[in-house]
């Protein structure tokens, strides 16, 4: 398999997922134009890495904003997650708010409580 490293933009995170060693991080702004588009290659990775996946994945989620349908798109990444998770990979997803963020914090708190793979929440100090 290989590496999907995807540029940030003004309107889009970076997305890196390393599948020979178990490791995706999604930083940024999330509202680009067609968020389907955006996240189906990720998604598709993670479709084919589950038939072999690492013993541990590890998740950084690190996002600034994102909108409604970049929404529903990162929760399709955490039920691709879920999958591997029960399928024997150890997978922790990493959210990273700003202190003062709520909105960010309720956010991966939502995910928290609808996907069934251990979160840690990091708070960070603001930019």
């Amino acid at each position: 398999m290989k590496d999907i490293k995807i540029e940030g933009s003004p309107k889009t995170p970076i997305i890196e997922f390393n599948p020979s060693t178990g490791y995706l991080l999604v930083r940024g702004r999330s509202i680009p134009e067609n968020s389907i588009d955006f996240y189906k290659s990720l998604i598709d990775a993670l479709e084919a890495y589950n038939i072999n996946s690492q013993p541990d994945t590890k998740v950084d989620i690190q996002l600034e904003y994102f909108n409604t349908s970049s929404s529903k798109c990162i929760l399709d990444v955490f039920k691709k997650l879920e999958v591997i998770n029960s399928g024997g990979s150890n997978v922790v997803i990493n959210w990273y708010y700003e202190e003062d963020d709520e909105d960010m914090l309720e956010a991966g708190e939502d995910y928290q409580a609808i996907i069934n793979v251990p979160f840690k929440m990091i708070e960070v100090e603001e930019k």
